[in-house]
């Protein structure tokens, strides 16, 4: 998980550095979303066909080979190259995704929240991780960041290591009826639209704001790259350390409640970022937007089951993420753009409408359950 930290924490930095066009810079980040988007059919597809261990390893090499590739773009100092290695970390992106839908699948239904909210919580180390190989690594050889990306390699001979010890859970039986929904009934239910949008929602917004706030901060507001690290760190800290409670919260509050909760951090996250520029208002509306996401994405995603049979799970979950994936592309593109030539309050104003147009579905949502 470290490895999206690690991109849109330098991408963006890497990008100014590098890119023709500065408002340009930005765009690794966008192409590590955009490729993730576009991996999602395939890479679930290769899952269904060859099960989720031979894939997760696959994908291991395939990503070790591919920072081989971002070492060689920076040697090269070429841009177009850069962004080409950042769009194939996609698919290992793409496939670090099914490792909540793999923890789902190992225990029963009533835990299903506490087992999304346990691979979260990788998220914890990741937020360290990421930020310090990224920062560790800059200057370890001649040309900046190559060491980063050396050392991102180590961090995936590792994980092959440890993913080869991975289990399958057992697959559950099917129904002697066998006979599936079409997939336009399944997206229909409200359920479905509730589960995937505040997922999306949650998912947009977040990384929107996260992936101009490096420039604002380091390019713009000439904060340093370690006060700059402090905030992604401290804003990735709190988008996984509540999965600590999730499942308490989820107890206490309930699922409702919790997504509620999630949008009302937004708003609040947004209206303090737009008080000043200074470090302790990037800092708290960071942590806020942290917070919102885990609500809204882990509330999505224990929802989401409830939508589907096992029949249908792969065709689901595909949906589900490509549909969360390409829209939050489509946000990361769009960032670098806004920050540079509108200005940092311009992305903060952009998000609201989404905010509101996600408020207003749950409360669709809550109106539909009690009907």
């Amino acid at each position: 998980m470290s490895l999206s930290v690690f991109i849109i924490f330098i991408g963006g930095i890497i990008g100014q550095s590098i890119s023709p066009i500065k408002s340009l810079s930005t765009l690794p980040v966008a192409m590590i979303v955009i490729g993730t988007a576009v991996s999602i059919f395939p890479i679930n597809y290769i899952m269904s066909k060859i099960g989720r261990r031979y894939t997760f390893l696959s994908v291991c090499v395939f990503t070790i080979i591919n920072a081989i590739l971002a070492v060689t773009s920076l040697y090269l100092q070429s841009f177009n190259l850069f962004c080409f290695s950042t769009f194939l970390f996609g698919a290992t992106v793409a496939t670090m995704q099914q490792f909540r839908f793999a923890a789902i699948e190992s225990v029963n239904k009533d835990q299903i929240t506490s087992a999304t909210s346990l691979v979260l919580l990788a998220g914890l180390i990741s937020a360290y991780l990421g930020p310090e190989i990224a920062t560790n690594g800059k200057n370890l050889f001649e040309v900046q960041f190559v060491g980063s990306f050396v050392l991102l390699a180590i961090c995936f001979v590792v994980a092959f290591v440890l993913l080869s010890l991975f289990k399958p859970a057992k697959k559950l039986a099917l129904p002697k009826d066998n006979s599936k929904r079409k997939l336009i009934e399944i997206i229909k239910q409200p359920t479905f639209i509730v589960a995937m949008s505040s997922a999306a929602s949650g998912y947009v917004i977040m990384s929107y704001v996260m992936t101009a706030t490096p420039i604002s901060m380091h390019s713009m507001d000439g904060f340093s790259l370690e006060q700059t690290k402090f905030v992604i760190q401290s804003h990735v800290i709190a988008m996984f350390l509540p999965s600590l409670f999730t499942p308490m919260i989820v107890k206490l509050l309930g699922l409702n409640r919790m997504l509620i909760i999630g949008i009302l951090l937004y708003f609040v996250c947004v209206a303090i970022a737009l008080l000043d520029h200074l470090l302790i208002n990037y800092w708290v509306s960071l942590v806020l937007l942290g917070l919102g996401w885990n609500f809204l994405y882990i509330g999505g995603t224990a929802l989401l089951p409830s939508s589907y049979e096992e029949n249908e799970k792969f065709k689901v979950q595909t949906v589900n993420d490509f549909s969360i994936f390409g829209f939050q592309a489509f946000a990361s593109l769009s960032a670098g753009w806004f920050v540079f030539n509108y200005g940092w309050e311009s992305v903060l104003y952009s998000v609201v409408p989404i905010i509101l147009i996600q408020f207003f579905i749950l409360l669709w949502w809550l109106k539909h359950k009690k009907t």
